[in-house]
């Protein structure tokens, strides 16, 4: 089992933990803030199984039917958990809204802190763990898990924080405000975990200090080449796909051709983590003035 099929796992066994956790802080308490933290830690099961299952088929290899492979599964399950973040998120506001008008007072309020106190623990640590290692693997699918737990992280440490006021004040009506609050806070997260997905999906091209790598490494490597052009990059999953143009001198044999380009490859492969290379030989009278990257001489 890869290190990323464990940490997805393990997200399944760590939200079935914290919703019990919850359900408990809300079972004794009768608090639609603790209600509302406890059905967005529902949507983290669900999620995290999603995770779990685009995981498994990203690391399918490629068949007839997916030459390239089925690494944009991950994205696939970003959006959903981003559009799950946002249906939590609504369901937040719809009990706040019944609460405002019809506050009551709380049961237990001091064991309910103590149950959410220590789920908040457990998700903040988990949270930093998918994120840290989601980016360390490339894993966009770990990364959104990541993301959704600190929304519910900060679900948890907002609902807290009303708790104690209610406690302090005897507002009761701070309760269900405290969780719409909240609730904007988790919208606006989804919102954001679903638009960068998207993007991905969309082929976007990679972050431009990538980018400067990439550049800078052709120039570097292209030994004998006249120029590199039309430069394309795409991120699908765990893979980075690049492909451009590599302009070779008119005299230049196949031979030689095919040997700058496994110079530049393996360059590249080695300097960017997981890369897929593509390169398009070209002869000299079609190097470019505009858009281009001059290669070193050596």
């Amino acid at each position: 089992m890869s290190r990323v099929m464990k940490l997805a796992v393990g997200s399944m066994f760590v939200s079935f933990f914290v919703l019990g956790l919850k359900l408990l802080a809300w079972w004794v308490t009768g608090s639609v803030a603790l209600l509302s933290d406890a059905l967005e830690s529902t949507v983290n099961v669900v999620t995290a199984l999603a995770a779990l299952l685009a995981i498994r088929v990203a690391a399918l290899p490629a068949d007839a039917n997916h030459p390239y492979g089925h690494h944009k599964a991950e994205f696939l399950s970003a959006v959903l958990e981003g559009v799950m973040i946002i249906i939590a998120a609504l369901v937040i506001l719809r009990a706040a809204y019944f609460d405002f008008l019809d506050p009551a007072p709380l049961d237990a309020p001091a064991l309910g802190l103590a149950f959410t106190f220590v789920a908040t623990l457990i998700n903040g640590a988990w949270c930093w763990t998918l994120i840290t290692y989601g980016r360390r693997f490339s894993s966009p699918a770990l990364v959104a898990d990541g993301r959704h737990l600190l929304s519910d992280v900060l679900t948890s440490v907002g609902v807290a924080l009303g708790l104690v006021l209610v406690l302090l004040t005897g507002w009761w009506l701070l309760d269900p405000l405290m969780a719409s609050i909240v609730a904007l806070v988790i919208l606006w997260s989804g919102a954001k975990v679903v638009r960068q997905s998207l993007s991905e999906l969309l082929d976007e091209a990679l972050p431009e200090e990538t980018l400067q790598i990439i550049r800078s490494t052709i120039a570097a490597h292209a030994t004998g080449a006249v120029q590199a052009h039309d430069i394309r990059t795409r991120n699908a999953g765990q893979r980075i796909f690049i492909d451009f143009h590599l302009v070779v001198p008119g005299e230049a044999t196949v031979n030689e051709a095919h040997a700058m380009c496994d110079v530049v490859e393996a360059a590249l492969m080695a300097a960017v983590e997981n890369a897929n290379v593509t390169i398009h030989v070209e002869p000299e009278d079609k190097a470019k003035r505009h858009g281009f990257v001059k290669v070193d001489d050596a």
